[in-house]
C-alpha cells in the first residue's frame, strides 16, 4: 500500500520538472544534477525506476536498458520502446524529444542533440528538432548525432560518425560527416536486453 502512494506521488515529477525547466532555472539544475548523479547507481532495477518515476524517461521498465554513467538534458523528453539499450556514459538531449524505437542498439558515449546554436543568427539563438531512431537501428561507440535527423529502421551509425542528417532505411554510414557506406541486409530479432543486463 505505501509503494502504491509513493508511485502515485513521483509519477507527477515529470510534470513538475517541466514546470521548473520553464519558470524555476534553480529547480531544473538541481533536477538535472541529481538525474545525473542516478547514473552511478549500479544497481538497474534502481536507476531505472528513479528514471522512469522521477525524471520522467518513457521507457519498458523491464525489457530496456540505460547503462550506468549516462547523463542528460530533459530526461523527461527521452522515449524508449521496448528490447532497447542505451550504452554506458552517452549523452541524450531531451529539450526537443528523443524517440527511440524498439530493438535499438545505442553503444556506449554516444551523443545526442536535439538543439544546438544557429551561427548565422545575429543573437546566435537556439535552433533544433527532435530526433528519432527507428527500429533495429544501431548507433556505434562515440557517434555523434545532431538535431533534427531521423536513423532509419535497421540503419547503422558507424563509430565516431557525425549524423547531420536523415539516414535511410536499411544502410550504414560513416565519417564526419557521415555518409553512405553500404545497404544493411533486412535482419529483424529481439534484442535480449534481460540477458545482458547481468552479464555487463
Amino acid at each position: 500500500m505505501y509503494m502504491n502512494k509513493l508511485k502515485k506521488v513521483v509519477k507527477k515529477s515529470p510534470y513538475l520538472c517541466s514546470l521548473f525547466a520553464k519558470g524555476y532555472p534553480i529547480f531544473y539544475w538541481v533536477i538535472l544534477f541529481f538525474a545525473n548523479l542516478t547514473g552511478y547507481i549500479r544497481i538497474h532495477s534502481i536507476r531505472h525506476f528513479a528514471y522512469i518515476y522521477l525524471f520522467g524517461i518513457k521507457m519498458n521498465y523491464s525489457s530496456s536498458i540505460i547503462y550506468g554513467g549516462c547523463r542528460f538534458f530533459c530526461p523527461w523528453g527521452i522515449n524508449m520502446g521496448t528490447n532497447s539499450i542505451v550504452g554506458d556514459h552517452a549523452f541524450l538531449d531531451g529539450r526537443r524529444g528523443i524517440y527511440i524505437g524498439n530493438n535499438v542498439n545505442i553503444s556506449g558515449e554516444v551523443r545526442i542533440y536535439t538543439l544546438e546554436h544557429d551561427i548565422r543568427s545575429p543573437s546566435f539563438a537556439a535552433i533544433g528538432g527532435p530526433v528519432h531512431i527507428k527500429d533495429w537501428a544501431y548507433i556505434g561507440s562515440r557517434a555523434t548525432i545532431l538535431p533534427g535527423v531521423t536513423i532509419g529502421e535497421g540503419a547503422v551509425v558507424a563509430a565516431g560518425a557525425v549524423v547531420t542528417k536523415d539516414v535511410a532505411p536499411w544502410t550504414m554510414v560513416g565519417g564526419v560527416p557521415a555518409r553512405f557506406i553500404k545497404d544493411r541486409p533486412v535482419v529483424k530479432y529481439v534484442l535480449n536486453t534481460r540477458q545482458r543486463a547481468y552479464l555487463h
